[in-house]
């Protein structure tokens, strides 16, 4: 009779006691999968515009080591709690034989409606789950959180004592490849290639101003153009007009005597007020030249732009020596790609041929053949193309010459003293073509 008492209750409750049960492992399950799968960038950006619930989300991801405890201490609980219940009423019944049906019962229960499916539902829609779920989880946080502690400081002692440790943060490095494996799937499977792929450059290249310098990027010596403050003031006029540039270093017996940079509306105006260009010294209208070392980093120059209001820098080396000049329109393009306004008279200086191949002018950048074209030549060890082959044939070449390295093949097409002028390139896929 007693014996019969002790199970009339377990077999009536039964079903809705592990009905609830399943219930909460599916809730506790979802929330579990949508705090760590939400984005912490949109949640900010939602709490920065006023959504309460974002703002609940990012107070759970501030501390999301104590929620994911908490909620698999609950998981495992009612988990736990549910088998128990479930073996019970089976073994009842069906004495010895119940365990293994409980365990079939169960575990497809608990498999299919209290991890699966919930945490497939969380995964495909993260930020939403988690929003919506926020209050509840807080709450839950809250009821579980001291118990959950405790659990995880024990759970830390004995990882501790294994030589693992679990106060590592990641560093900036890691951060960094994180926000470049976002941008590297920025677009990606939307159908929109061609436009994500301008955007993914853009973002990247954003990045990469902290590594490059202004020696990468500047316009060398040797393409610069220079006026000598000894020349008669009609050929510095004259000059200017011919020049596409509107600032342009003043020197004085050598280029590296660069003693002001001229502006061709100050020119101009000193010309006209003076009624012509014989009474104008040229000293009068220079202003004062900006020095800048080649291992200033691209942001730090922008940053200095920013600051002094000026688009125009002399870039020198350790020595003091002129090596070229810097625009904020060379770091901009850094990002943005080649800007090209009706006045410039820059060249591309790439020639496609129908054979896959490229004649290619030796002063073009070796970042510009990457982004361009999507190749991978380094970039650590040259700036322009031709530095590239003279970095790796170790000699001044002759024309004629034919080099093979990285994937690509180089022919010497022309030369103007020791400078590589002009260049064929054959990538990878025109030599297979060619080939076959």
């Amino acid at each position: 009779m007693d014996s019969d008492l002790q199970f009339d209750m377990p077999l009536w409750l039964a079903g809705p006691a592990v009905l609830v049960c399943l219930l909460l492992a599916a809730y506790l399950s979802a929330a579990e999968t949508a705090i760590t799968g939400a984005s912490r960038p949109r949640m900010h950006r939602l709490a920065q515009q006023g959504n309460k619930l974002a703002a609940t989300v990012n107070g759970l991801l501030d501390r999301k080591d104590e929620v994911v405890s908490a909620i698999l201490l609950g998981n495992n609980v009612v988990n736990i709690f549910s088998a128990s219940l479930t073996t019970a009423v089976l073994t009842a019944l069906f004495g010895a034989a119940g365990i293994v049906y409980a365990t079939i019962v169960i575990g497809v229960l608990v498999v299919i409606f209290g991890e699966v499916m919930p945490k497939t539902w969380a995964l495909l829609r993260a930020d939403r789950v988690a929003l919506m779920l926020a209050p509840s989880i807080a709450v839950t946080v809250a009821m579980l959180g001291p118990v959950a502690r405790g659990v995880a400081g024990v759970s830390r002692f004995f990882l501790g004592t294994l030589g693992i440790r679990v106060d590592r943060t990641p560093d900036a490095a890691e951060h960094a490849d994180l926000l470049r494996g976002a941008i590297e799937l920025h677009g990606h499977g939307h159908g929109q290639e061609d436009e994500a792929a301008a955007e993914k450059a853009m973002l990247k290249s954003v990045l990469d101003l902290g590594d490059r310098t202004v020696g990468d990027v500047m316009t060398h010596r040797g393409s610069l153009v220079v006026i000598d403050a000894d020349q008669p003031m009609d050929a510095i006029v004259g000059q200017m007009l011919e020049a596409p540039y509107t600032r342009i270093p003043v020197c004085r017996t050598e280029a590296d005597n660069i003693i002001g940079v001229v502006h061709a509306k100050d020119l101009f105006r000193a010309v006209r007020a003076a009624g012509g260009p014989e009474t104008v010294k040229i000293e009068a209208v220079v202003t004062q030249p900006w020095f800048i070392p080649e291992s200033t980093t691209c942001f730090d120059q922008l940053q200095a732009f920013r600051a002094r209001h000026e688009h125009f820098a002399i870039v020198v080396d350790e020595y003091g020596a002129l090596r070229g000049i810097i625009t904020l329109e060379d770091i901009i393009e850094e990002i943005t790609g080649d800007i090209e306004d009706e006045h410039d008279a820059i060249k591309r200086g790439v020639v496609r041929r129908e054979d896959g191949s490229l004649i290619s002018q030796g002063d073009v950048p070796i970042r510009d053949l990457n982004r361009e074209f999507g190749w991978g030549l380094p970039e650590d060890v040259a700036i322009t193309i031709a530095g590239l082959v003279l970095h790796e044939a170790r000699r001044i070449p002759e024309v004629g010459q034919t080099y093979a390295f990285y994937g690509f093949r180089f022919e010497i097409l022309k030369r103007e003293g020791t400078r590589i002028a002009e260049l064929r390139i054959m990538p990878p896929l025109a030599i297979e073509a060619a080939e076959n």
